[in-house]
């Protein structure tokens, strides 16, 4: 019976300890970068507006949760391009992008989690880098990615269409 009452107090002071050392984190900096292609030219759409949130649980941020306006992405091709792209996300219907994921491990790995873009959400296994300085996190990642795996439609101009294909890059900086 001591022996129980030892184990029951031990778990429990073990379950308390990881409690009380998980850290919720926020982003401090966001930046997302789409690039894209049409037969016209490269296009580049950018954002520094976006959330991040986690806790901090040993060597892995669990909770994962990254939102961000699709309106907040803007290019350097001007409104007229925003615009298309705006309608490519269907923006108005679907103002948020968000990618959720209950575990990101520390150092590079793969992230596991569901992506919601115009709507339509998507189990996505994205690979990232996660170094931690101090009490901060610097998490970056790279992925490939096609307009139609969304339901997007390539966005044009008087029969100009952009291409399929999209490369997206985020770098956060959370604490």
């Amino acid at each position: 019976m001591k022996n129980s009452l030892k184990l029951v107090l031990a778990f429990f002071a073990i379950s308390m300890f990881g409690f009380v050392n998980a850290q919720n984190i926020t982003g401090k900096s966001t930046k997302v970068a789409v690039d894209g292609t049409s037969p016209m030219h490269d296009w580049t759409m950018t954002s520094s507006s976006a959330t991040f949130s986690g806790t901090v649980s040993g060597n892995a941020i669990t909770n994962v949760r990254f939102t961000m306006p699709a309106k907040n992405l803007v290019s350097t091709k001007g409104k007229m391009m925003d615009n298309k792209a705006y309608a490519a996300l269907k923006a108005d219907k679907n103002p948020t992008i968000t990618f959720t994921a209950a575990s990101l491990p520390v150092g590079k790995g793969n992230l596991t989690g569901k992506l919601s873009i115009a709507g339509v959400t998507k189990d996505v296994t994205l690979p990232v880098n996660v170094v931690k300085n101090g009490n901060s996190y610097n998490i970056t990642g790279t992925e490939d990615m096609k307009l139609s795996d969304f339901g997007m439609e390539r966005p044009g101009f008087m029969g100009v269409r952009t291409g399929d294909a999209l490369k997206i890059t985020v770098n956060i900086v959370a604490n």
